[in-house]
């Protein structure tokens, strides 16, 4: 855990220049608009260790597969997403020396990331070997009001004496993936030009054929006089850039302007790509940095009427879960049912920022109550049209009859993961895809949805659970072996509570589905049940029977369900009982030894207790979590949001308050000791889950809103934002009580602490504690 960032509710800031912590850094400060993003990396440059990474939405390439021993059934590729062309560059040669961090020293250094305007800022004092001495001060955004365009403000001072500048302003398209399975380069040039002082790099993808056009212009001011100087073109193979020379007199400001389009042919005709990019250089320049600046301000301003999470008294907390709710804000919009949320948004490379499970059980819920519904309906229409992919997948391990198994990694709906414990056996992100239509629905209420694409998706996932299962006469009920849990660190395991009861709820759930559809929407069912071949008299009847004989490992003194067969034989040791120095064991322990004992990477029987609470009761759920909880040790992202809620609903203030402030700060810290490689940035939809679900207390149940909130003692208060069925609500819960406001204009009926009241449109109540119990 580190500690670096200084607290700040609105701003996340570093102090000082630490080049062991620079990589951190380049995570946290990333940006991003949904179109494209970037980690933080330096406009000048820098031979210091550093991620250099600039990402394009939906662009990828198949990366052949590398394993050491091939099995039937491996995908043939892990889909990564590109780093792309790096357009970032001012590179500064002052006097002979070019400027560079790692060769100089650094006497002030200070980088914010405004979180509220949607900028980042940087600015330092370093003097160089050839003695001058030179303060910057950067600023760039990458504009969610027009989300092709990307804008960098570079101000130059040289302090001490008069200097003589040589600037470059790349596009350099020469650019690797770090995790390149082959140390392969994918991308290939197939245009740039230099017109007008603009440039343009158009490149290709290979196998993939996507392409992409970036263009810059650069533009010059002296002690705010704008200059008109000559610029020379520098071209080689997938690069272009523009020189520029000046000269300054001491402490006299140059600033750089550069304005960047990024268009690629996911959303324009490859023949028109340049022009495109031109027309957004065009609009860029025309505004100026000034005023898109202000537009992005106020782009961002909207997003934080919305979805903004104030906390009253920490402002640790405050400070988490607005960085939180920052990068989710950056990663997806929700306007192209094409894009989905890789785990590490644009801020790396690591799990090739493909699409996993994490999108359905993390990231929907905070879609589906800050966002406009077809922001969350997206999410799952992407899974719809990977539908015939997903049984393809099935198909490739020897099920049939329109079985769905969806892939644990995806970017086109093909399986492309290549660890053989996950790839065939984390089959639990098969029930997370259903339990997402399942909660999309209990939250809109859009049923119209389950008949146009949910039921065809829950066909083909119950399909798959029926074939999975295998009856045992030994126990003389059904069983589910050679699987992996959310807990990654057990493989091959028999009986995994978690996966076999999202099993058994997936068939009961699809049976309730097909019912309705099929007396509510008779002729969409009819052709639904023609396309799927659905013989709904055998296959509803071999469901009913698997769900009312499935076998859940408990055991009975304990009063507990088992992880899985076998869990106690294992060494029952607690994670206080661990060294510090064996943590986190994922770094510091070999597999073998990880795999023989009892600790747990993440909720596991925790998770299907989390998803489905109402179906157990309170002193379950407590005997459970007091078992499990000090068994885990937290080192997947994805854990301490769920372990949050939990705690929060069992009143114990302490741990649910901690768990907060883990999954809030996961990144801020370095926690898990791996933000180098990205954020976490699917999880960081638990860290709002943790604050509106756990202390909160909100619940959808019967068509309404619930709220059981309590306050953690170091709040004074806290306040969201919830939309809901066309209501937009703002909450705050306070010492007194809750109070709520209707900004919407139609009524919405509420349950706090299980009394139901009635509030008008743009009209609010306030429940005092002692009146709600």
């Amino acid at each position: 855990m580190k500690n670096y960032i200084q607290i700040d509710e609105w701003n996340i800031i570093e102090n000082n220049f630490n080049p062991h912590h620079h990589k951190i850094s380049e995570s946290i400060f990333s940006l991003g608009n949904g179109r494209f993003g970037q980690r933080a990396n330096f406009e000048e440059a820098y031979s210091g260790e550093s991620l250099l990474g600039n990402y394009v939405a939906g662009i990828y390439y198949p990366d052949k597969t590398r394993v050491g021993w091939w099995k039937n059934g491996y995908p043939e590729y892990f889909a990564k997403v590109l780093n792309a062309t790096n357009w970032i560059g001012v590179h500064v040669n002052i006097n002979g020396e070019e400027l560079d961090l790692a060769n100089a020293e650094i006497t002030e250094f200070s980088r914010v990331l405004h979180m509220k305007e949607g900028f980042l800022e940087r600015s330092f004092i370093a003097k160089l070997k050839n003695g001058v001495q030179v303060k910057v001060k950067a600023q760039r955004f990458l504009s969610i009001a027009d989300d092709e365009i990307g804008a960098i403000r570079y101000a130059i001072t040289c302090l001490n004496q008069d200097a003589n500048l040589i600037i470059h302003t790349p596009l350099d398209g020469d650019i690797a993936n770090q995790d390149a399975n082959y140390d392969e380069k994918f991308w290939v040039e197939i245009a740039k030009e230099y017109a007008d002082d603009e440039l343009y790099l158009t490149l290709e993808t290979k196998k993939t054929a996507f392409q992409v056009c970036t263009a810059s212009k650069v533009q010059f001011a002296k002690e705010g006089v704008l200059q008109h100087p000559q610029l020379a073109p520098i071209q080689r193979e997938k690069y272009i850039s523009s020189e520029v020379q000046f000269s300054l007199n001491k402490e006299e400001e140059l600033v750089v302007y550069k304005y960047v389009a990024v268009v690629s042919s996911m959303n324009h005709p490859i023949l028109e790509l340049t022009s495109s990019a031109k027309n957004a250089i065009q609009r860029s320049c025309e505004k100026g940095f000034e005023k898109l600046l202000i537009e992005q301000e106020m782009a961002w301003a909207a997003k934080w009427k919305e979805n903004d999470i104030v906390i009253e008294g920490d402002a640790a907390a405050q400070q988490g879960i607005r960085f939180n709710i920052f990068q989710l804000n950056q990663t997806y919009t929700g306007e192209d049912e094409r894009l989905n949320i890789g785990p590490k948004g644009f801020t790396g490379e690591k799990y090739g920022g493909s699409t996993y499970w994490d999108t359905e059980a993390y990231c929907l819920p905070f879609y589906l109550a800050t966002a406009d519904e077809k922001v969350a309906k997206n999410l799952l229409i992407y899974r719809y049209k990977h539908l015939e992919k997903a049984i393809e997948n099935a198909q490739k391990l020897g099920f049939k009859n329109g079985a769905a198994l969806y892939p644990m990694v995806t970017m086109n709906g093909e399986e492309c993961h290549n660890e053989w414990e996950i790839t065939f056996e984390e089959i639990h992100r098969n029930g997370a895809i259903a339990f997402a239509i399942y909660n999309y629905i209990r939250y809109t209420d859009d049923t119209q949805y389950l008949a146009d694409y949910g039921l065809e998706v829950l066909l083909g996932i119950t399909r798959f659970w029926a074939q999975r299962v295998n009856w045992s006469e030994d126990k003389k009920q059904y069983v589910m072996l050679g699987v992996t849990g959310p807990n990654e660190y057990e493989n091959n395991i028999n009986n995994n509570f978690y996966t076999s009861y999202l099993a058994t709820w997936c068939l009961e759930y699809t049976s309730e589905a097909i019912d309705f559809v099929k007396q509510n929407y008779s002729e969409r069912f009819e052709q639904i049940t023609a396309k799927t071949n659905f013989n709904a008299a055998e296959e509803l009847a071999k469901w009913a029977h698997i769900r009312e004989n499935m076998y859940f490992p408990k055991d009975e003194k304990l009063g507990i369900y088992l992880q899985q067969d076998g869990y106690l034989d294992k060494e029952q040791i607690l994670v206080s009982q661990l060294a510090a120095e064996d943590r986190p064991l994922n770094q510091k322990w070999s597999w073998d030894r990880i795999l023989r004992s009892c600790f747990i990477k993440q909720a596991d029987v925790l998770q299907g207790l989390y998803l489905f609470e109402d179906r157990f009761d309170i002193d379950t759920l407590r005997r459970n979590f007091d078992f499990y909880e000090p068994r885990t040790v937290h080192e997947s992202s994805l854990s301490p949001c769920v372990h949050a809620i939990i705690a929060a609903k069992l009143g114990d203030e302490k741990r649910a308050y901690d768990f907060y402030l883990r999954t809030s700060r996961l990144d801020l810290d370095d926690y898990n000791n791996d933000t180098e490689d990205g954020c976490h940035t699917t999880s960081m939809a638990g860290t709002w889950m943790a604050v509106v679900e756990g202390f909160g207390g909100m619940r959808v149940r019967d068509g309404l809103l619930n709220f059981h909130p309590f306050i953690p003692e170091k709040w004074k208060a806290f306040s969201f934002k919830i939309k809901f069925r066309g209501s937009l609500l703002n909450v705050k819960v306070h010492r007194q009580g809750i109070h709520i406001q209707n900004l919407s204009s139609r009524k919405v009926n509420v349950k706090v602490f299980d009394v139901v009241y009635e509030i008008e449109g743009q009209t609010q109540k306030e429940i005092l504690l002692e009146k709600a119990a």
